[in-house]
């Protein structure tokens, strides 16, 4: 008996601290299983990528592209008020992502600067641009930077603008003289600014003009050939968002843009053939800018190269990018003014003070026109040239206000949008210049509130020359005539047709009236 009591309390005793250690053991494990399993989460959430933006639901194979709106500024605009300031569309093949708002505008265009400094152009570009290699559309890299140098230092700065007034300057007396002859009849403004702007480009580039009786019918068959080029840059094409069918060229657009493309480089052909001709027989130097882009082109270094293709590429930026989009930006100046006559009273009592009516504007007046200046910087505010700017092309993917944006996708900023918060400003759709009479406004893309000409890398080169342009002229037409209505017309039409640069639907007719004391001004 003694033995088998010793047996049970042994089996007791060893039971009880049995009993004790199984759930110490248990509460245990399952520590470690919840330290493990906790780590294994953190792990996948840092692996895993931010969710694409929203965006409307998209159709199988087509994506959204049924539903664009052929006014994609204010289209995109009217989605942000739906998905938010960030969101995405299925564009076929291709995913595009639209951002609506200074802070995502800042994240693109200079926190990640450099990803986003690349381009994935558009087949209709690529024809236009001779491959694209121009500085608009070639991808980021040395060339690039090349192209850049070229024109910021060599074409477009401001020693050699003022190299170049003299040419300016001939063609705005010419308009004025030409507009003076049409007193009193409606004169089709955003025609003659196009002619203006083209002679005064073409006379900086290569000393040609278009003049004498050629005048009209030349001019409108040059606006015509480049506005339908912009219209082809900016139309969206089938070609782009499916990439398999570019062969076939179901719109026709390559076919056309080839047509349209190869009138322009007729005419670059026979100008540089005839500059090489000249410079040939020792004739004399003519410094424009086809003298200098020629020159370095003898003298570029072989690992950056700067070929013929690329000369006859920057010149047809030159003449494509820089003539509509300077003449739309006096039009529709003209046309805000035309229905805020208080603010055009205003112009010329400054140009009156500042220049005064027995003599004619001139460039070197531009710095005291204060109230000039507002107006070109409202007009750049309510209708930039570029409402999207140029699309950018992420070279690797990323995250922007929280969301992935893959690798090639297409970005466009939508500058018109922003321009038009009515957080950011007041009585967005007012045109009121007087909103910029303070120093606190430039285009030098630093606020991203107002940056009509973009920013980072891909700034525009030409905003410098665009500045001057647009005010020289703008001064002159303002300062030389009264303009009116016609008879019959309550107000100018604001309305606008999107393309790859806005212009007005309809075109501004208006009726100047000489307002100098001496017509010898207008010879």
């Amino acid at each position: 008996m003694g033995s088998l009591s010793d047996i049970w309390w042994s089996w007791r005793k060893a039971s009880t601290q049995k009993d004790q250690f199984t759930p110490t053991l248990l509460t245990l494990t399952l520590a470690v299983l919840f330290i493990f399993w906790f780590a294994w989460l953190l792990k996948k959430s840092r692996n895993q990528n931010p969710p694409l933006p929203p965006g409307p639901r998209p159709l199988p194979l087509l994506g959204n592209l049924p539903f664009l709106d052929p006014d994609l500024h204010t289209y995109f605009a009217n989605l942000a008020r739906t998905y938010g300031p960030i969101f995405k569309l299925h564009l076929g093949n291709k995913l595009g992502v639209i951002v609506s708002s200074p802070s995502l505008a800042k994240e693109v265009l200079k926190d990640q600067d450099t990803t986003f400094a690349n381009r994935d152009p558009p087949i209709a570009a690529r024809v236009a641009t001779y491959g694209g290699i121009d500085i608009a559309w070639s991808p980021y890299g040395p060339q690039w930077r090349l192209l850049r140098k070229v024109c910021v230092r060599e074409m477009l700065g401001n020693a050699s603008l003022d190299a170049v007034y003299g040419h300016r300057r001939r063609e705005i007396r010419q308009t004025i003289s030409y507009i003076y002859s049409k007193s009193g009849c409606p004169v089709n403004v955003g025609e003659q600014m196009f002619l203006t702007v083209l002679n005064l480009i073409t006379s900086m580039l290569w000393g040609g003009t278009v003049e004498g009786g050629k005048r009209d019918s030349l001019g409108a068959e040059f606006r015509r050939l480049v506005g339908e080029i912009t219209e082809l840059l900016g139309k969206p094409n089938v070609s782009d968002f499916y990439p398999s069918l570019a062969r076939f060229d179901i719109q026709g657009v390559e076919r056309d843009m080839k047509a349209l493309f190869l009138r322009l480089d007729q005419i670059f052909d026979s100008v540089i053939d005839h500059r090489l001709k000249m410079d040939g027989q020792g004739g004399e130097e003519c410094h424009d800018f086809l003298y200098f882009l020629l020159k370095l082109k003898d003298e570029a270094d072989s690992k950056t190269p700067l070929t013929m293709l690329h000369v006859k590429a920057l010149l047809m930026d030159m003449v494509v990018g820089g003539t509509d989009t300077t003449s739309n930006t006096v039009e529709w100046a003209m046309a805000e003014m035309m229905n805020k006559q208080e603010t055009m009273r205003k112009v010329q009592e400054e140009l009156d003070r500042v220049v005064g009516r027995d003599n004619i504007v001139e460039e070197s007046h531009l710095p005291k026109l204060h109230y000039l200046a507002a107006v070109m910087k409202e007009v750049l505010r309510l209708h930039p040239a570029l409402p999207l700017l140029v699309p950018h092309c992420p070279s690797s993917s990323c995250t922007i206000g929280g969301y992935s944006v893959p690798k090639g996708a297409r970005v466009f900023v939508n500058v018109w949008a922003i321009h038009r918060d009515p957080s950011i400003w007041e009585n967005p759709s007012i045109f009121e210049p007087e909103r910029f009479l303070n120093d606190r406004w430039d285009y030098n893309g630093n606020d991203f509130n107002y940056f009509p000409f973009g920013s980072g890398r891909r700034i525009c080169a030409g905003t410098g020359m665009a500045e001057r342009t647009v005010m020289y002229t703008l001064g002159s037409l303002l300062h030389s005539f009264d303009w009116r209505v016609p008879e019959g017309v309550a107000e100018v039409d604001l309305s606008e047709k999107f393309g790859i640069v806005l212009k007005a639907a309809t075109p501004l007719l208006a009726v100047p009236t000489p307002r100098l004391v001496d017509t010898a001004l207008y010879l």
